[in-house]
Order: structure tokens, then sequence, then C-alpha cells
């Protein structure tokens, strides 16, 4: 934040009637333009991408680390950036050196939780790529791909596409997403972004380059939770020991640590605190399970499952003491959907990982043991942002 609209800010008055002002702010999965404490990522991206700044297309890339590092905000602010200013006929760049424009090269970023098929994934590349919106009824996966062709074909342009989240339970495979680009050969470089090793991954890919995301240091991470809160709720909501506190259980991870001030914010608010106590805070951090499961990847599930998943949450603990249970307690709550069909869906859902099933002891009962369900995502924040009433 600038100085001017530091000072600007004091003079405002903070006679708020919530702690929490801007949701948005706080949301651990809202990415800022320019993400902070990243420089040295940037700089090796920028190297794997250098062939662009010279009108060749460069090799494919592996982005890789745990949640919460930061590599979607960096590859999407970066891939924006570089669109704008390379290559495309809008933004071709011209120098007292160079009198032709540089390679038509357009970078591409997907959301691997958005694009779940082939044909989604192609769809999204090739929409980006034309003013004409490009139907999704009617067309198949092949015709799609052969557009894309000719579309790169025509003006001789390259693309360079990241795709995000790659790996995930929701998303595409690393080889899934290399099979829809073989057939467009040199035309196509990819760069996936996702959690696993690089070893699993690299041998899919041309000649690729890789970079890892380690997690934050816990001066960073106090520098993110300090800019972020500073919008995202009142001057005094907050000490800065406290951030220090949140930051130092976060582990490096922000999404967690963004996840535990932004529910220890809307606790305090429920609670009419004026300000975030230690035991809000400890109810914040208690909120967000270790470890947790990206409420990216919670929010871009289908709304019947989130429904699921927002009756769930409400459930007193007795009734998630088993699937069967809980599936009795949310068919009732006047859901949409057949009991059979919401109990398979917890079934589904505890195989993604989203919840766990924990055995629960009894000694009074025979047979298997039943299984209590436990959310494994930040369910404070996940009801203020989703579709929970």
């Amino acid at each position: 934040m600038k100085i001017e609209e530091r000072i600007l800010r004091r003079q405002q008055t903070d006679h708020e009637p919530r702690l929490v002002r801007e949701s948005d702010a706080l949301n651990p999965i809202a990415h800022p333009t320019e993400p902070t404490g990243r420089g040295l990522s940037i700089e090796q991206l920028l190297d794997v991408l250098g062939p662009a700044f010279h009108g060749r297309l460069p090799s494919d890339g592996y982005v890789w680390g745990p949640k919460g590092t930061g590599k979607s905000a960096v590859i999407r602010g970066l891939f924006s950036q570089l669109d704008r200013l390379i290559g495309r006929s809008t933004g071709r760049i011209y120098t007292t050196t160079r009198a032709e424009p540089t390679a038509d090269i357009a970078f591409v970023y997907v959301d691997g939780r958005q694009a779940q098929t082939g044909f989604a994934l192609v769809h999204t590349v090739l929409n980006s790529l034309t003013s004409d919106p490009v139907p999704k009824q009617g067309v198949g996966a092949d015709a799609i791909r052969a557009r894309l062709a000719d579309r790169l074909a025509v003006d001789s342009q390259s693309v360079v596409v990241a795709v995000d989240h790659v790996g995930e339970p929701e998303t595409l495979a690393a080889e899934t997403v290399c099979e829809q680009f073989d057939d467009l050969g040199s035309s196509v470089s990819t760069v996936l972004i996702g959690h696993d090793q690089p070893d699993t991954v690299t041998e899919l890919l041309d000649d690729p380059e890789t970079v890892r995301f380690a997690p934050y240091r816990q001066h960073t991470l106090i520098e993110i939770l300090t800019t972020r809160q500073t919008d995202g709720l009142i001057r005094t909501a907050i000490t800065h020991q406290q951030l220090r506190e949140v930051a130092a259980w976060a582990d490096g991870d922000s999404h967690d640590a963004l996840a535990a001030l932004f529910s220890a914010g809307l606790i305090a608010d429920d609670n009419d605190h004026e300000q975030i106590g230690p035991d809000d805070l400890a109810a914040g951090m208690n909120a967000v399970p270790k470890p947790s499961v990206s409420l990216g990847r919670v929010l871009a599930l289908p709304e019947s499952r989130q429904e699921v998943l927002c009756r769930l949450v409400a459930l007193p603990e007795a009734d998630r003491n088993s699937v069967s249970r809980a599936a009795d307690a949310i068919a009732n709550d006047r859901l949409d959907l057949s009991r059979a069909t919401i109990e398979r869906v917890l079934y589904e859902l505890a195989e993604a990982g989203v919840i766990r099933r924990v055995k629960v002891d009894n000694p009074e009962r025979i047979g298997r043991p039943p299984s209590r369900l436990e959310p494994r995502f930040p369910t404070r924040v996940f009801r203020h942002l989703s579709l929970c009433d």
C-alpha cells in the first residue's frame, strides 16, 4: 500500500459495525495483482519463458510446491502481463534495434478447477485467442482441437498455456492435459502447476524446466497478513504480535494463515467484540484443520455438493458420528436430493479428501464401527463465501 493511502486510511473513522469490512482482502483464494515475497520465483519463471522475448516459443515447464505458496497468484499475474506485453497484435513490442515486431506468442492461463475436461481446457484456450465466442454446445472435443489448430496456423501464432491445479482429485491429470495439445506440435508449449514431485510429471513434457515454490518464510508471511488485513479489517482489529502468532502457526502456508485470520475476524464479529481477542484468534486457528484442503477446491465443487457440505458443517457433532446418520439429517433439511444420493456424495467427498472418515470407538456396538465425518477445510470461511444460508 502506498504511503498516501496509509495516511488517508488513518483519517477515516473506524466506527464501523463489523471488524471484517472487505471479505476479498482476507479471502485465501483471492489473488492480488502483485504477489508479495516472490520476486526470485518470478525471475526464475521469466528465465524459463525467456525465449519468448526473442520471438521463440519457450520449452515446457512445471511449477510445483505445496498449497499456499503463491503459485497461482504468481502464474496468473505473470501470464496476464506477458500476454499484454509480448507478441499479440495488440501488444507487440518495437524497439530502436528491432524493426519488426516480436513473434505472435499468446500467454493463456487456465484454472484447472474450472476446466475439468479436455474439451473445457481446449475450449478455454481457443476462446482466449479469438474475439468471437466459441460455442460450447453442438461441437465435440476433436472439433474444438481442429479449430484451435486452424486458429494457430492462420496467423502463424504460438501459445504458451499455463494449466493450474493439475493432478488434484477433481482436475485433469498431467498426462491428460498434455494429450490435448499433442497434435499441435511446435505451436503450443505448456506450463503445468501442481503439488506433485517433478519426476512424476516432467517425463510427460518436452525438455521441461522446473520452478519450485517453497513455503513462505515467517517474515514474508507476516508481511502478507499485514498487507491483506489492512484492507480486510478495521484498523484496530488485530495487533502485530497476533499476526506473528498466526504466521508461526501457519508454518509457511498463506492459505491457512489467511483462513485463520478471516475466521478469527468472523468469530469476533459474531461475539460483538471491538477487536480480535486471544480467544477469537485461537478459535480462528482451530477452525482451520491441519492439514487443510484448499477452499479453492471446495468452492469449485458442483453446487449440489456444496449444498451437502453446507448442511454437513451445520450439523451437531452427534449427527456426524456416522455417514448414515449424517445423510439422514441432511435429507431432512429440505435439500432437493434423495437420501441415497446424499450418502453417495458423502462417501465421494471422503474419497476425494474433502472430508475425513474417523472411526468411532463404541465397545457396545457389534460389527464394523461407524465413521465420524470431519471437514478437512476451513468451515467458517467456507460458510461465509459459499452458497450456505
